[in-house]
């Protein structure tokens, strides 16, 4: 069990927990193809708290390392990028009677996709191992993860139309590589 607190190992604990949180993202979509966004949701989260957890491992323990770096991006890409987006899809846009507004939808989840995973590329050419800033510029893809469960929210409980939710999508994937800064947790 060395091999869990090694830095060098790429199944430390800390990337095991990254793991997890792939794990959970995955089996988010499986749920979201069967229309059951409950259960996709609650594993989204579970996917989040793991999140939060393996940086916080890996810089207690000094596991962090290149390929966890990589590892967590690609875990954010999957549980905070594709999994709402595909929600929003799912959930909203093929739900809604929006007829040939379905294109503008596709065209506004493809901005979304891109802006994140622009935004955590970015983030790992400019990432140190270990190291922690303390603000994020522009909107990390968590935060727009949770932002978008609140605009989906917000539709369910018919606050916010499908076209509103269009128009927040763009603002919030323009966030994600924005000027704004953001605290660190």
């Amino acid at each position: 069990m060395k091999f869990l607190f090694t830095s060098s190992s790429q199944f430390n604990l800390a990337n095991m927990f990254t793991f997890v949180n792939i794990t959970a993202g995955l089996l988010a979509m499986y749920f979201i193809t069967q229309h059951n966004f409950f259960l996709a949701i609650i594993l989204a989260w579970i996917g989040g708290a793991f999140d939060i957890f393996d940086g916080k491992i890996a810089r207690k323990y000094e596991l962090s390392n290149e390929f966890g770096i990589q590892l967590d991006s690609f875990a954010d890409f999957l549980s905070f990028v594709l999994v709402p987006v595909f929600l929003i899809f799912e959930a909203v846009y093929s739900a809604a009677d929006i007829g040939a507004l379905i294109l503008l939808a596709v065209a506004i989840s493809i901005y979304y996709v891109i802006s994140g995973l622009r935004r955590l590329i970015y983030f790992n050419i400019h990432a140190d191992a270990g190291e922690v800033e303390n603000y994020f510029t522009g909107v990390p893809t968590p935060l727009g993860a949770i932002l978008l469960w609140l605009v989906y929210l917000g539709y369910i409980y018919s606050i916010i139309p499908a076209i509103g939710v269009m128009a927040i999508m763009i603002l919030i994937a323009w966030s994600l590589n924005s000027k704004i800064k953001v605290k660190h947790l």
